[in-house]
């Protein structure tokens, strides 16, 4: 017999919903959110992966005539050079997935060893690495990449380099507090006393522990550096031509956005499904693979 609670307003009994019903609409929902992210990110990455193997025509190729409209020959149309926009807009899907993995490695790699010996830091030392990271972060990304392009070239590799610097010391942080707070816990304590090494410690009880919170970080990450780079290209900080960055294109077709708006349109809003998927993905990833959250949610 399920139980009765009073309703607001007229204090007449309604029936209460059973906790597995509800636990089971919100794992649908989370379920709904995974797949709609996964869905999003995946044809895009699909479009990226096509690309590196064929595309409709070079991406050099300004043979289609200034700004005609979409037909046989061009899908989607040309823009005021004459290229193929199907064919920027696959080339600036795979400059998107490159920028946006190139600095999620970059922020994983150095910004979890940083962290990791961070975390381990005590006194003044600690407080000084936290200070350092802070400042760090707030070391605007736009400028960092204007030092390194300074230093080497406005190429697609020194926009990623900047970003994942940028993106590194996020990373970095993050890991210093989820490491010092699993530091604490009493097993840690147990398995130093029972003599087990530090590199052990964190290989065998520290990773297997932060590695679900640094998934959904990186995933939200990749967003962020797929804006980044889109930000830089438009700027002319980004991939130089003929690469067809989706930054580069928004900035291209803006003199032209009243003749021909699809030259502006598509980029933008493949750049939004892209960041938005993403998201999506991280937050059922959140719920999937966070069991703090799981537990805060059930």
């Amino acid at each position: 017999m399920t139980s009765s609670v009073p309703t607001e307003r007229t204090g007449a009994a309604r029936p209460a919903v059973p906790a597995e019903h509800a636990g089971g609409k919100r794992r649908g929902r989370r379920s709904y959110t995974l797949a709609v992210g996964c869905a999003l990110a995946g044809l895009i990455a699909l479009v990226a992966l096509v690309s590196l193997f064929w595309l409709p025509y070079a991406a050099d190729d300004t043979s289609g005539g200034r700004l005609t409209g979409p037909g046989a020959d061009h899908p989607l149309g040309t823009d005021k050079l004459g290229r193929d926009l199907l064919t920027q807009l696959m080339t600036g899907s795979r400059i998107a997935f490159e920028a946006g993995l190139g600095s999620v490695l970059i922020a994983a790699a150095l910004g979890g060893t940083l962290g990791v010996l961070a975390a381990f830091a005590q006194g003044w030392l600690d407080d000084t690495v936290s200070a350092f990271l802070d400042i760090l972060i707030a070391f605007p990304t736009l400028l960092l990449a204007m030092l390194i392009v300074a230093a080497r070239s406005a190429t697609l590799g020194s926009a990623v380099l900047a970003i994942g610097l940028a993106q590194s010391a996020v990373v970095a942080r993050l890991v210093r507090i989820l490491v010092k707070r699993v530091l604490a816990q009493d097993y840690i304590t147990a398995a130093r006393t029972s003599g087990t090494s530090w590199p052990r410690i964190v290989a065998g009880h520290v990773l297997p522990s932060i590695w679900p919170t640094m998934v959904v970080n990186l995933a939200l990450q990749f967003g962020l550096a797929v804006l980044a780079e889109a930000g830089l290209s438009y700027l002319g900080l980004g991939a130089p031509p003929p690469n067809a960055s989706w930054g580069r294109m928004l900035q291209e077709a803006q003199a032209t956005f009243t003749t021909a708006p699809a030259g502006a349109l598509a980029p933008g809003i493949l750049l939004v499904l892209l960041v938005i998927g993403v998201n999506l993905v991280a937050d059922g990833l959140r719920d999937t693979l966070d069991p703090a959250t799981r537990r805060r949610r059930a």
